[in-house]
């Protein structure tokens, strides 16, 4: 789908991971991301963070590459949560990022499916609705059908 598949640090700034994405420091988004801060070698808190969303990767690739623009960034993401059965510190995030002419949310709405698609090496049915995120908008989330009973309920 001719995407490029970015990376970038895990160790971030505080500006990269919340300031340049419009989340300033008194943003509630910042209290949901349960964010490790990186002390110095005083004990001070630094002004780096283990990064709690691969976002960042999206404002340095736009200050590197500019629009138009399609890439992808897959990467390990920190946050200080409990651990139970269904949270970990650490787990796995995907971004994407298309900036263009004539692009819309029915352009990511078939992205989606394709990804969908190439993951479960079949068709799966979606339900598209509205989300609500504090640092996006509009926040859409897409849920799919079980693929293994296909809705009828395990």
């Amino acid at each position: 789908m001719v995407f490029m598949v970015l990376d970038g640090p895990e160790l971030e700034s505080d500006y990269f991971n919340f300031e340049a994405l419009n989340i300033p420091a008194h943003h509630p988004a910042r209290d949901m991301m349960d964010t490790f801060y990186v002390k110095d070698k005083a004990g001070e808190k630094a002004d780096m963070v283990m990064r709690t969303h691969v976002s960042p990767v999206l404002v340095r690739a736009m200050q590197k590459y500019g629009a138009p623009i399609r890439c992808v960034i897959p990467g390990r993401v920190f946050r200080s949560e409990a651990i139970d059965a269904s949270h970990d510190h650490t787990f796995y995030q995907m971004d994407g990022l298309v900036v263009d002419k004539n692009i819309s949310i029915s352009n990511m709405i078939a992205v989606m499916k394709e990804l969908l698609r190439g993951i479960f090496k079949k068709e799966v049915k979606v339900r598209v609705r509205p989300g609500f995120f504090p640092f996006v908008e509009p926040g859409v989330e897409i849920d799919i059908q079980c693929t293994i009973c296909e809705g009828k309920g395990c």
